[in-house]
């Protein structure tokens, strides 16, 4: 007899994906975004949705409704060895690169640093990350059941505490909005949509929404329609909570300028928001909870991480992949917090624009057939202006290109100058496809 599923399952698995996707990383951008934009905030903060919140639900969807298994079978539409580069990209990003170091420094910045000394910040750094990571090896082989017990427990008192931050944060603001740094004078939407990439959720959505679609065929989903309204129904629970508690932080993060001044990340403002409202045991309470969120963050990317490339290469054990991306985590993590993130704007800004085209290319398979001259074409197309785009941001420009795609390509200069040879690119792939190979009835869809 076929289950029911019902709609506190939902709401469950909703929950779940919304854990997933919050990290304790996730709390220190909106609060950054937030002191930086100023009086701009609520235009920022629309652009940090559309990107931090909308590209992973859509992540999470277009996995539901290309029936693959996972990433790497979806991005073989392109090519096989686009599908393995692609796919080995986006685990070393939302990996030991940039996802997995920053465990380590949040965690520090927001639990130890406002607790010791600044000269002792640099030692005090490279002590804590080798004891977060020697932590993390130790959980990720002896025991996974850790992650799932910390997480209940951790999770919850998380959010418990986001919220009376949040709500204190509301009826007693710190200050009013100040006026915006010199990024969010103009085009605030367009730098809010930036630095949604930063939360690297879309990413990680290609990854989480295996376990959501996993999680609603156990309940009884069998056919492509129970699936996708499941996970459609699932993702906009955990988008809904996303939504709510980044607004928050954001307004936390403009409202706190008065007080606390311009600061150099996110985790340095919530850490100087809770001593300001709760004193000193606010901050040691934030320190415990997000020291424990990000170990439980840590321990479970170090075991996806190592668990695909195992995989990929079976004759290095997983227990190898384990101890190489922790040590090597730990070396990146002591670049600091500020320096990380700006080491991984130019990675991100590069890889965005080939999620999103896949993204969208998913939801149009059946409509061109599934034809990989489409994919090819369009994703070749975008990365080519993605690549640009992320050597602007890592500071080497191109002078005669940038003019170039500034005149010919809409909204290149705020960053989205990728979507129009998106288009196009699909557009030359299915044209290109019907004339070598005939009309799009004569040949079946690429699965």
């Amino acid at each position: 007899m076929k289950q029911k599923m019902s709609f506190s399952y939902l709401v469950a698995v909703g929950f779940m994906l919304f854990a997933l996707f919050f990290g304790a990383g996730n709390l220190i951008f909106p609060a950054m975004l937030g002191q930086s934009a100023g009086s701009n905030v609520w235009t920022a903060n629309l652009g940090f949705i559309v990107t931090g919140v909308g590209l992973p639900l859509l992540g999470v969807i277009a996995l539901g409704y290309s029936g693959k298994s996972d990433l790497q079978s979806l991005a073989s539409r392109v090519s096989p060895f686009f599908g393995v580069a692609f796919t080995v990209a986006l685990y070393l990003s939302i990996g030991p690169l940039f996802a997995i170091p920053r465990t380590a420094t949040v965690s520090f910045e927001m639990g130890v640093k406002p607790y010791i000394t600044e000269e002792f910040t640099t030692i005090g750094l490279l002590i804590f990350s080798i004891i977060f990571f020697g932590i993390t090896v130790y959980f990720s082989l002896k025991s996974t059941k850790i992650v799932d017990i910390v997480g209940k427990v951790l999770t919850p008192l998380l959010l418990l505490f986001i919220a009376i931050l949040i709500i204190t944060a509301f009826f007693k603001p710190m200050g009013e909005f100040q006026a915006p740094t010199e990024n969010y004078m103009s085009d605030a939407f367009f730098k809010g949509i930036q630095e949604g990439y930063l939360t690297m959720d879309a990413l990680a959505a290609f990854v989480f929404g295996i376990i959501v679609i996993n999680a609603v065929k156990e309940r009884g989903a069998t056919t492509r329609k129970e699936m996708m309204s499941a996970v459609a129904k699932a993702a906009l629970i955990a988008a809904g909570l996303l939504a709510v508690i980044y607004t928050s932080l954001t307004f936390i993060g403009a409202s706190s300028v008065q007080e606390l001044g311009l600061l150099d990340n996110g985790g340095a403002v919530l850490a100087g928001a809770a001593n300001h409202f709760f004193g000193q045991y606010g901050g040691i309470l934030l320190s415990l909870i997000v020291l424990g969120a990000c170990l439980t963050t840590s321990i479970g990317l170090i075991t996806s991480c190592a668990t695909y490339f195992t995989k990929l290469s079976p004759s290095i054990s997983y227990t190898k992949f384990v101890i190489i991306f922790s040590a090597f985590s730990t070396v990146i993590a002591n670049f600091g917090l500020s320096q990380l993130i700006s080491f991984s704007v130019p990675v991100l800004v590069a890889i965005y624009p080939l999620a999103v085209c896949l993204m969208a290319l998913t939801f149009l398979h059946n409509f061109f057939k599934g034809r990989k001259e489409v994919y090819q074409w369009s994703m070749g197309l975008t990365f080519i202006v993605a690549l640009f785009d992320g050597l602007n941001a890592a500071g080497i420009s191109f002078a005669p290109v940038n003019e170039l795609f500034a005149n010919i390509l809409p909204l290149y200069s705020q960053g989205l100058g990728w979507i129009v040879p998106a288009i196009v690119g699909a557009v030359i792939g299915l044209i290109t496809s019907l004339i070598v190979k005939g009309n799009l009835d004569s040949t079946p869809a690429e699965n």
